[in-house]
């Protein structure tokens, strides 16, 4: 199929963005991941719970079953799925067809022993989930970057603040940009460690056919070796017929905050822009207005913000979704499973847009001068303080009635500090000499806190 006719974005216009994904998350990336998963167990049963013989040459022949797969072998699974209906003993019945082919016959009812098809399909879904959590860790990564370099080099360039939208105390371009670095830094540590969990206990959780055919083997013990081992996940052992999935969950909220302070990031770059404060490159060629020439329209990071809160979306479902299941097992998580390709290729477009918005900005300093400039009345706060230091009277109350709701001059500014009676004339000739440009408070100095801190 051509992108151009894909229903989903993912797959057409985005697709520059999200190809990679496809070997994790599609169909053929989903019967991939089941296949090696059941490789690895019938490994497992032969060479560590030695229940059958197998040399090294047959064991190399097992393992070229999953290594050697391709879309042609997917394909071949799916021909046969129309017949079963039944996703995973596609699987299973082609794995044994392998065997046959490669002289391995006799070994072919080891295939998906004891198991239950969630046994697969969780053990699949945490490779897929820990494959495409890299995919976003290296997006963050690069994300990180440009915010610190935008700290590191306006760490010291004056901002005008705004709360509620309105001009307040002074901050620093560099400092604001690591507020975002710090809050992006946090988030990453948390989905770098986050757990990744999977089962392999049987149709109830309970090991009762292994137990039964087994009874001298240690079952606890050796899921959890297998888990951890041939998985590389975390074993869980108390769950029904399916992986309670509540580190899915984990992820998913940790993903959820990454996406809303990312939109956060996006809605102030597109301020900032709006307001002057940032510049953006043009591009030749490029057309921000189908009737206005001029244009040079925010595009990447409404690009962003608007993946992130379809990615939100999706998320909240999942995340509260996969915790639910009636009794020992229902299949309303096995379809919603399935979605969570889309939400990584949402999260991807966002993550490589807003890089790409902010590898488009620079800062217009001429902008950031005259605006803060043009607003003196924000020393009102350091005016204020000093007041109170030295026990004017109503200090707040004299500085709203000379500033609320007003524009005022440095001359008004200079004319109220010599009204002040108990300021004394040396803390007066420092509030004269005070320009709104130098208020930055420590704003510098937190921007090489964080770097030191990280």
């Amino acid at each position: 199929m051509e992108s151009i006719q894909a229903i989903s974005v993912l797959d057409g216009r985005y697709l520059k963005y999200t190809k990679e994904l496809s070997d994790i998350f599609s169909e053929y990336g989903l019967i991939r991941h089941r296949i090696y998963v059941e490789i690895q167990w019938l490994k497992f049963l032969l060479t560590d719970l030695n229940l059958d013989t197998a040399d090294k040459a047959a064991l190399k022949k097992i393992s070229a079953i999953a290594e050697d797969f391709d879309v042609a072998a997917a394909k071949t699974i799916k021909e046969t799925e129309k017949i079963t209906n039944h996703d995973v003993k596609a699987v299973e019945y082609y794995i044994k067809d392998r065997l046959c082919e490669i002289g391995l016959a006799d070994l072919k009812e080891w295939v998906h022993f004891a198991c239950t098809s969630d046994d697969i399909n969780n053990c699949a879904y945490a490779l897929m989930i820990k494959a495409g959590r890299q995919f976003l860790l290296d997006e963050l990564v690069k994300i990180l970057q440009k915010l610190e370099a935008l700290g590191e080099k306006y760490k010291a360039t004056p901002m005008i603040s705004r709360t509620h939208g309105q001009p307040a105390t002074p901050t620093t371009v560099g400092k604001e940009m690591v507020n975002f670095a710090w809050r992006l830094r946090l988030e990453y540590s948390n989905l770098r460690i986050a757990y990744i969990q999977a089962k392999m206990n049987g149709a109830s959780g309970n090991f009762c056919a292994h137990q039964f055919a087994f009874p001298e083997i240690d079952w606890i013990s050796a899921s959890q070796d297998f888990i951890a081992r041939y998985i590389g996940a975390t074993p869980i052992l108390l769950t029904t017929q399916i992986n309670p999935n509540s580190y899915i969950s984990e992820i998913l909220h940790i993903l959820t905050r990454i996406a809303a302070i990312v939109i956060d990031l996006d809605r102030d770059m597109w301020g900032y822009i709006s307001l002057g404060y940032f510049k953006q490159k043009s591009v030749e060629d490029e057309i921000g207005s189908s009737t206005m020439p001029h244009k040079v329209n925010p595009i990447d990071f409404e690009n962003s913000e608007g993946n992130m809160g379809v990615a939100i979306s999706l998320m909240e479902h999942m995340a509260v979704k996969f915790l639910n299941s009636r009794y020992q097992r229902d299949l309303t998580d096995s379809t919603v499973l399935r979605n969570l390709g889309s939400v990584f290729g949402y999260l991807l477009i966002g993550f490589r847009s807003v890089l790409k918005g902010l590898d488009r900005i620079s800062v217009d300093t001429a902008v950031l001068r005259k605006d803060i400039q043009a607003n003196p009345e924000i020393l009102a706060e350091a005016l204020q303080t000093v007041m109170r230091v030295y026990k004017e009277d109503n200090p707040y109350e004299k500085l709203k009635k000379l500033t609320r709701g007003r524009s005022v001059t440095q001359a008004d500014i200079e004319q109220f500090i010599d009204s002040l009676e108990n300021v004394p004339a040396a803390a007066k000739q420092q509030l004269y000499q005070l320009r709104v440009d130098q208020y930055i408070g420590l704003a510098e100095k937190l921007v090489e806190w964080y770097f030191s801190n990280t």
